[in-house]
């Protein structure tokens, strides 16, 4: 009976945001940004931490990107090369097209180098050299870059170069959504074991460096975002015909971690639009949304009774059902969320229908969401703290003989 109430049915906690989370009182309500008040065609706000979407405008639709691109083409060749390594450039890389760096065929640079170039200036050659030097060519490095946006969690991206020039191959146009390229963004400013080098990087206002022949360069950064507003930690400008005036930043305020993305924010004459939109969407988040964090009493879970199971070999701890402990492998009290007044936080437990034994410690037996609004922005695994075995009186009456004979 109890392994059929609880095995078969979904537990479905709506907690209290007092007892998942503390809440703050907020002075006001701020209200949404008006989409006809916004430049962006398409544009989006996530929690950095969660990947929730806070704020979208046509937030799914695919859209060029233009030199936005950069940021994975940055992330994915510091996670797979070193700073110091020398990185010779080619015919077809010195031939990309304005803005870029100059170099000519053949001229080495350190790969640090050349990330400066690519972020702070945006400059294609530098793109183009890096993606050569990862994989050994522009299209075999694009094959690198959709992976990675894959395992981030993009659902709507294919990228065709490494500097977001409009192109396409046989899978489509060179897109994104403004919601992947968020998740995108987090991933480089959070979540990737190199976020703080690509901080240090796009943090840098001015960098100047010589190529390994002696030839002097210097570059500053174009994302004038970084002073134009507080707690603003990176950003990534782009525009091409097709793509209009593109943006991605992150703000990072009190432990919030803020990720925006803008597409097609205007034309030319109208550069300073993203700038604009930017600021709103960026305060937005600050007014209406706090931090909170899991509570320890969010993660626990009763015992599972198991019909026909044991735990123990001794005859006075034998019986025809065990009790069961479980655990969920992804701790809440380390987890934080972006709420606003009227959010409604949720835990949906769901265990397998039915748990069949024996059961090995550490075995997975379900799944826990944790949602806002009904949408899961965390889960983790329910899974065993001990062994369970089945209960059999075969198996019964060999330990009470093998006590019997002992007592002897």
């Amino acid at each position: 009976m109890f392994q059929k109430r609880i095995c078969t049915k979904i537990v479905s906690l709506l907690l209290v945001i007092g007892c998942l989370m503390s809440e703050p009182v907020l002075a006001e309500k701020q209200k949404e940004p008006e989409a006809q008040t916004l430049y962006s065609k398409s544009c989006a706000m996530v929690d950095g931490d969660s990947g929730r979407l806070l704020y979208g405008k046509e937030a799914q639709t695919a859209l060029p990107n233009a030199s936005t691109t950069k940021i994975l083409t940055c992330i994915v060749a510091m996670e797979q090369c070193k700073p110091d390594e020398v990185v010779t450039f080619s015919a077809k890389a010195a031939s990309q097209p304005k803005v870029h760096l100059g170099a000519k065929k053949g001229e080495q640079f350190y790969m640090q180098d050349l990330w400066y170039g690519l972020m702070l200036e945006s400059y294609n050659d530098c793109a183009y050299a890096i993606a050569e030097h990862v994989a050994g060519s522009a299209e075999k490095f694009a094959a690198l870059m959709n992976e990675k946006a894959k395992k981030i969690g993009c659902t709507d991206s294919h990228f065709v170069t490494p500097n977001g020039l409009d192109a396409k191959d046989e899978q489509g146009e060179h897109h994104t959504t403004a919601y992947d390229l968020c998740r995108i963004m987090s991933y480089c400013a959070w979540k990737s074991p190199v976020s703080k080098q690509f901080l240090e990087v796009t943090q840098t206002r001015s960098h100047t460096f010589q190529s390994l022949e002696g030839t002097g360069y210097a570059v500053s950064n174009k994302n004038a975002l970084l002073d134009m507003m507080d707690h603003v930690i990176t950003g990534k400008t782009g525009y091409t015909s097709k793509a209009g005036y593109c943006y991605v930043a992150a703000l990072e305020e009190g432990g919030r971690h803020y990720a925006i993305a803008l597409l097609a924010c205007g034309w030319p004459n109208h550069k300073n639009y993203k700038w604009s939109d930017a600021k709103t969407l960026f305060q937005y988040g600050m007014d209406a949304y706090h931090l909170y964090r899991g509570s320890e009493a969010s993660m626990e879970l009763p015992e599972i009774e198991i019909a026909q199971g044991c735990r123990k070999e001794t005859l006075e701890e034998w019986a025809t059902h065990a009790k069961l402990p479980v655990y969920v492998d992804t701790d809440i009290t380390k987890l934080t969320f972006l709420k606003k007044d009227g959010d409604t936080a949720e835990i949906k437990k769901v265990l397998s229908d039915p748990i069949s034994l024996p059961v090995k410690k550490g075995q997975t037996l379900g799944r826990v969401s944790y949602c806002m609004n009904g949408r899961e922005i965390y889960s983790g695994k329910i899974k065993a703290e001990v062994s369970v075995k089945k209960w059999s009186p075969e198996k019964f009456f060999q330990i009470m003989w093998k006590e019997a004979l002992l007592d002897k």
